[in-house]
């Protein structure tokens, strides 16, 4: 098949190593708002035992008979491509938001269904074998009933300053992977969420109204309590786990011996961390462009439908407008129309 990539820089460039990789991919044609940036990736491929192409523009990849489209550009460059994308009847991978807003994202929502096209959201620790496995406990009743979740994203150091103004804040950037990740796993839906945020690094932060460390309780559909911990100052290296508690049994996704903890007690902790969420989640990002494979061959359904990661918006939303206002926000209040 031949896919198309938008975006060359740092997820679009880890997206195109895959991408070269997968032996169902007979070429890759890759472009970006920087001509120069697609040309430096195709060539730094280029080695590769299928064609391997830069295009001059992102719009010349809607003229190249592709048979699915890779959406790795700036966040606000998103909704378009997938609108593009649906007009043109292609499949689409479009990395997490698919817009920046609920408008937005309501918006792509209308197009693709109109289209009737597949579009898979990149979220990619559905894809992690952790995560899977803590699903599955849940789905047999392993666990028992869950009486609370609790999930962490703790980043080593926090983006370039640039990045925070477009971010979104810290509960739809990074939050969000918790959110869906929650959602998966249980099967249930959150109904309400209580957040706070704190400020103890680097003053853009605050001077753009966002945190840098966050940490929110949601409550969920069955009444089980989630609790999420997130930070951008994680000295000690990349940590993202999920812990499933229940009646009878409990696991966790994401401890390993590279997992970035020290044992108080006797000082041993793990030898080479994760430094990065790239790292942490390598095995995952490439097992989910795998199946968008399936998806533009028509062997799978959207394992992450924009539909499913707009549940995952609202809820960030809501974390959000808790964090400003100091109460909690039941999520049928962001809702468009609630």
């Amino acid at each position: 098949m031949r896919i198309g990539l938008a975006g060359a820089g740092r997820i679009g460039a880890s997206h195109a190593e895959t991408l070269s990789g997968l032996s169902e991919i007979e070429s890759l044609l890759i472009a970006d708002a920087d001509e120069r940036r697609a040309a430096g990736l195709a060539t730094a491929l280029g080695d590769r035992a299928r064609p391997i192409r830069a295009l001059e523009s992102v719009d010349e990849l809607f003229e190249a008979d592709l048979d699915g489209l890779v959406v790795a550009a700036a966040t606000d460059a998103h909704a378009e491509l997938v609108k593009r994308a649906a007009a043109a009847g292609l499949p689409v991978f479009c990395e997490k938001p698919v817009a920046p807003d609920v408008a937005g994202t309501l918006d792509v929502i209308e197009a693709v269904r109109e289209a009737r096209i597949p579009v898979q959201v990149g979220f990619q620790r559905r894809f992690d074998a952790g995560y899977a496995a803590a699903r599955d406990a849940v789905v047999t009743g392993r666990l028992g009933w869950l009486h609370t979740v609790r999930s962490c994203t703790l980043d080593p150091a926090p983006p370039p300053k640039e990045f925070v103004p477009v971010s979104g804040g810290i509960f739809r950037d990074c939050v969000v992977h918790d959110i869906d990740s929650i959602r998966f796993v249980t099967g249930h839906e959150v109904v309400e969420a209580m957040a706070v945020g704190a400020n103890r690094g680097d003053e853009i932060f605050r001077e753009c109204g966002d945190a840098d460390t966050a940490a929110a309780v949601l409550t969920l559909d069955d009444g089980t309590l989630a609790l999420i911990s997130a930070s951008r100052y994680n000295g000690a290296g990349y940590d993202a786990r999920l812990e499933v508690l229940g009646s009878k049994d409990s696991v966790v996704a994401g401890l390993d011996e590279r997992t970035p903890l020290t044992r108080a007690q006797d000082g041993v902790g793990a030898g080479h961390v994760y430094g990065s969420f790239q790292e942490r989640f390598a095995g995952a990002y490439a097992a989910e462009l795998r199946a968008f494979t399936d998806l533009v061959a028509g062997r799978i359904e959207s394992p992450c439908t924009p539909e499913e990661a707009l549940e995952a918006f609202y809820v960030a939303e809501a974390c959000e407008r808790s964090r400003r206002e100091g109460a909690a926000v039941r999520i049928d209040e962001v809702r468009v129309g609630g």
